[in-house]
């Protein structure tokens, strides 16, 4: 089935916006919006706000305001209405006849934004699954022309309404979708086994849209990911594998950003690659501190964590943007001197030495330091042992042999078949005196 069949706003559409206060409302829910609308082309005429204390059965927003969204509608010449909300399909089908204009809700917006933005195979497939299963509830708008079989003479019988055969054909490639990504997951899980097997450690970056994760994944790794000013600029995970000193190779992960009221549908269809979070030995979860409302999207962000089962993991906050609120690089420790959080700025790259430190730190805490002794044919160790940035110091004895100084993860020695040091109590007296 071709992605032609979803209705989405073309570029530079121009757009009524519907926001409704039902008395829980977030100050920077309808700034967010008008950015999430612009994100997907569409060009904001006009804004409607409402207060209700519940939605209306019919309209969602009552019959009054509904006749005022129709005035501004005609006045403005608008070719959408998009709602800040979630509308049931009758709601949607009953305002698009009063408006005579396409309606989308909040869910069918980010979709929208999802479907322009993927770029892998595995993307398009996810975002592809989420539009159907959206879609298979709201068929009915389309068709109503076809909901009754024709009858009459000749034509009764056996069949099958346009309707229903619509919905047998979304239904058998909603199942086609779901095997190509189970496909998919089990060669993820593949690559993921290779690296446990490896030992390498996993580091996810996760944090709400436009925080610039992806404008941090650049500064550590250079790898050349898509950072824009703009909701949801990129879609598609990208794992890189970056050195740190005295951890050697660990890969970083940066995934899809989060926001508010995320679609359930677009999380379920997400879960496969969001699975590099919740199998990450360590979460960075990047916060636009700039934002005025930076404290509540670290709730949204946790809530869709504890969704994919990743709540458990370990976190450390990462201050972002410290340059446009004049603030210092810094690390900040709790009670017991563990480091909670970085402040940095992923633009200039200020603070980015203390977030590898920090990092460094949380994933070392089974790291051993010590002196260890090479004889003169292991400088191939030796080599391996600078490669991954685990010499600390180094000298050499009367034999000629390498005397070192270094911090590593047990893990990582393992992995290179490097004995354990010595205690670092131990003197270097003894270390020289060593066979």
């Amino acid at each position: 089935m071709s992605l032609d069949l979803f209705e989405r706003p073309g570029h530079g559409e121009r757009a009524i916006l519907v926001s409704v206060d039902f008395g829980e409302r977030d100050h920077g829910s309808l700034e967010e919006f008008r950015e999430l609308v612009i994100s997907a082309g569409a060009t904001p005429v006009d804004t409607v706000t409402a207060s209700r204390s519940a939605p209306d059965a019919r309209y969602f927003v009552g019959s009054g305001k509904a006749r005022q969204i129709l005035e501004s509608v005609q006045a403005s010449k608008a070719e959408v209405v998009l709602f800040n909300h979630e509308l049931s399909a009758s709601q949607e089908r009953n305002l698009e006849q009063l408006l005579s204009c396409r309606v989308l809700d909040r869910t069918g917006l980010i979709l929208d934004i999802f479907a322009q933005r993927a770029r892998s195979f595995e993307g398009k497939l996810q975002v592809e699954l989420a539009q159907l299963k959206h879609l298979s509830t709201r068929l009915v708008r389309g068709w109503t022309h076809l909901e009754r079989q024709r009858g009459g003479i000749g034509l009764r019988g056996p069949g099958e309404t346009q309707l229903e055969m619509d919905r047998r054909l979304i239904g058998r490639r909603i199942t086609q979708l779901e095997k190509r990504l189970e496909k998919v997951d089990r060669q993820r899980q593949q690559n993921r086994s290779a690296r446990s097997r490896a030992d390498v450690p996993i580091v996810s970056l996760v944090g709400y849209t436009n925080a610039g994760k992806s404008t941090l994944f650049n500064r550590i790794t250079d790898a050349g990911v898509l950072a824009e000013n703009r909701l949801f600029a990129t879609l598609d995970p990208t794992v890189r594998r970056m050195l740190l000193p005295g951890m050697g190779d660990v890969v970083l992960a940066d995934t899809v950003g989060f926001i508010q009221n995320l679609p359930h549908d677009l999380v379920a269809a997400f879960r496969s690659t969001l699975q590099e979070t919740r199998d990450a030995d360590l979460l960075l979860h990047v916060i636009d501190i700039h934002d005025q409302d930076f404290q509540s999207r670290v709730g949204h962000v946790n809530d869709v964590l504890e969704q994919i089962g990743a709540e458990k993991v370990p976190q450390l906050l990462v201050y972002n943007k410290i340059d446009l609120v004049d603030r210092q690089p810094a690390m900040v420790v709790d009670e017991q001197g563990a480091t909670v959080a970085v402040a940095v700025s992923a633009a200039t790259g200020s603070g980015v030495d203390l977030l590898r430190q920090a990092v460094t730190q949380m994933l070392s805490k089974d790291a051993v330091q010590g002196w260890i002794r090479l004889p003169p044919g292991r400088g191939r160790d030796r080599s391996l042992l600078f490669e991954h940035g685990c010499v600390l110091e180094e000298r050499t004895d009367a034999d000629g042999a390498f005397l070192l100084l270094i911090r590593s993860d047990r893990r990582q020695l393992e992995r290179l078949g490097i004995p354990e040091p010595l205690e670092p109590e131990q003197t270097f007296s003894k270390v020289a005196g060593a066979a």
